[in-house]
């Protein structure tokens, strides 16, 4: 049986870090037929925002994962919390501590050389002395009691970074009740993944030097431990750990979505932060994901995300994306796109509270499975579409009149294309056969390359060289707009 967790905090947005987490666990629950359980640690009442839990959930949304069963929150669940640190009391395993200085800041680090640690004259405290102070209402902090008198040391093996130890004299006696009698991290972590019996916890390799505390908390709650499996953490550019606070929103998975990013192609890259197929495989489907996945593959050097102020995204996050792009069949590639499309497109910018339209919405899905196929080897984000496709949506375009001009020719030239243009496009057949046959006889009817004819009317009806190709997007635009841009193109010069 594999059951393993994703328990995030809601105190931000869903971090590129935590989106790896969760599809690590997800892609070992799938792989193994397991359970994948969502449980939301949200104790941290202070720092949880109804914001950032909209954030989590709507970037999991956006990955396309799912999970099993109900969504688990932690702030429901205080009665087993307290349950479970009163069973480790009536154990023996912890105690109270009565310290003003230690109630007030809970974990304190004002230990000097040991002193910390073994917290002299709490853990010696005798159960009726501190039934009395407690039931005198006494504040206190419920710490656990580490067994340094009959235990050396910790263990575990780790599930990436192999077998891990810790002497118990260099763990302090960690807080599991606050003086509130909310939990603590600890015990509010533990608590849950033994009741929701969770065999595998996979996280951050921040998480690591946590494990040895909570190991002992197991231990004293009667259960078998999980195994633990920690992931290397990710880096900037610069070799500081990834942060939202230092690098800002590049680190939100909601900004890789509105830029534009296919969530497969997202959840691809996040796989290969620290883990790899053992093969030189680097863009994967989800089935290749799922049949080839196992922590076996999960490296145990930090992974580096490349970005800066002129490229504020990994090269090869933009270039898996891209290559998913130019293999999404065209309908599915034009549904990604509409919403890019209207928000590029379909309104007048700065038009206020309630935003005017500026292209009609049928227009809009008319016109985006038309363009998709024209543009796809264009673009490397949705986004994209904005500048690929302007002149397909927007009612008019402004060419340079310098870009009419073609190679070799001057404005007379130019002049004289987009005339020649007028009448063959009006007689034309709006089809790629029939405007190629058009148009080159109108080449040659000039005495000019077919390139010399084809650049004045890209620029004329695109506003600028760089195009798709030209008889297709003659076709989607249409004889009726085409004519009246090539009639516009003519003015300028």
């Amino acid at each position: 049986m594999h059951r393993v967790r994703f328990a995030p905090s809601p105190t931000g947005y869903l971090h590129i870090g935590s989106a790896r987490t969760f599809i690590f666990n997800w892609l070992y629950a799938r792989h193994n037929g397991g359970t994948m359980i969502l449980r939301i640690d949200d104790t941290d009442v202070e720092r949880n925002t109804q914001a950032s839990l909209d954030s989590i959930f709507e970037g999991l949304k956006w990955l396309e994962l799912d999970w099993d069963g109900e969504v688990y929150r932690q702030s429901e669940r205080g009665e087993l919390h307290a349950a479970s640190a009163r069973q480790i009391f009536e154990a023996g395993h912890a105690y109270r501590d009565f310290t003003p200085a230690r109630v007030e800041s809970e974990d304190a680090a004002d230990s000097g050389h040991g002193g910390w640690l073994f917290n002299p004259g709490m853990r010696e405290l005798s159960r009726e002395e501190s039934d009395r102070r407690a039931s005198a209402g006494e504040p206190f902090v419920l710490r656990f009691l580490v067994p340094r008198e009959t235990r050396e040391s910790v263990a575990f093996t780790d599930l990436v970074y192999g077998p891990q130890t810790k002497a118990t004299a260099d763990i302090e006696d960690f807080a599991l009740l606050r003086s509130s009698g909310m939990p603590t991290y600890h015990m509010a972590s533990c608590a849950d993944d033994a009741d929701l019996k969770i065999t595998q916890i996979i996280r951050g390799q921040d998480h690591l030097t946590n494990t040895f505390k909570h190991q002992l908390i197991f231990e004293a709650l009667g259960v078998e431990p999980p195994q633990f499996a920690h992931l290397p953490l990710l880096i900037a550019p610069d070799g500081a750990k990834l942060s939202k606070r230092k690098h800002g929103p590049v680190v939100s998975v909601t900004t890789y979505r509105d830029a534009g990013f296919l969530p497969h192609a997202f959840v691809n890259f996040v796989c290969l932060l620290g883990w790899s197929p053992k093969d030189d495989r680097e863009r994967m489907t989800r089935r290749e994901l799922l049949d080839i996945f196992s922590l076996e593959g999960v490296n145990r050097s930090n992974a580096t995300i490349n970005f800066s102020e002129t490229e504020p995204f990994d090269p090869k996050a933009v270039w898996l994306n891209a290559e998913t792009i130019r293999n999404l069949p065209v309908d599915e590639l034009s549904a990604e796109l509409l919403p890019f499309a209207d928000a590029s497109f379909g309104w007048i910018p700065g038009s206020g509270p309630e935003p005017q339209r500026l292209v009609p919405e049928d227009k809009i899905r008319r016109l985006v499975p038309l363009v998709a196929p024209l543009i796809r080897e264009r673009i490397k984000l949705l986004g994209d579409i904005r500048d690929a496709a302007d002149f397909f949506f927007l009612p008019t375009v402004h060419p340079d009149p310098l870009e009419l001009i073609p190679q070799k020719g001057d404005a007379a030239m130019a002049a004289l294309v987009l005339q020649e243009a007028e009448v063959a496009l009006a007689e034309a057949t709006f089809t790629h056969d029939g405007l190629d046959a058009a148009l080159r006889a109108s080449a040659e009817k000039l005495k000019i390359k077919a390139g010399q004819m084809f650049q004045p009317i890209r620029v004329a009806v695109c506003g600028r060289k760089n195009a798709p190709p030209l008889f297709e997007t003659l076709e989607v635009l249409g004889k009726d707009i085409c004519l009246e841009r090539i009639a516009a193109a003519r003015k300028l010069l």
